[in-house]
């Protein structure tokens, strides 16, 4: 097997990235693990920085 650092998100459908984003979330709330959300914020934020939107735009973005 290859190893690798990053994996990149270029395939990935939005609803997939949606689902995972909201499984974070989900998790997170559920087990009050901080851990899950600040995994879910950093997705959020990093992307929506990719895509030059605020972070509200993206998260919309993904549920059309």
């Amino acid at each position: 097997m290859e190893e690798f650092s990053k994996i990149s998100v270029q395939e990935l459908a939005k609803r997939d990235m949606l689902m995972i984003i909201k499984a974070l979330e989900y998790t997170g709330e559920n087990t009050k693990i901080p851990s899950f959300v600040e995994l879910k914020n950093d997705i959020v934020k990093e992307l929506s920085r990719l895509a030059n939107a605020t972070e509200e735009e993206f998260i919309e973005y993904l549920q059309k």
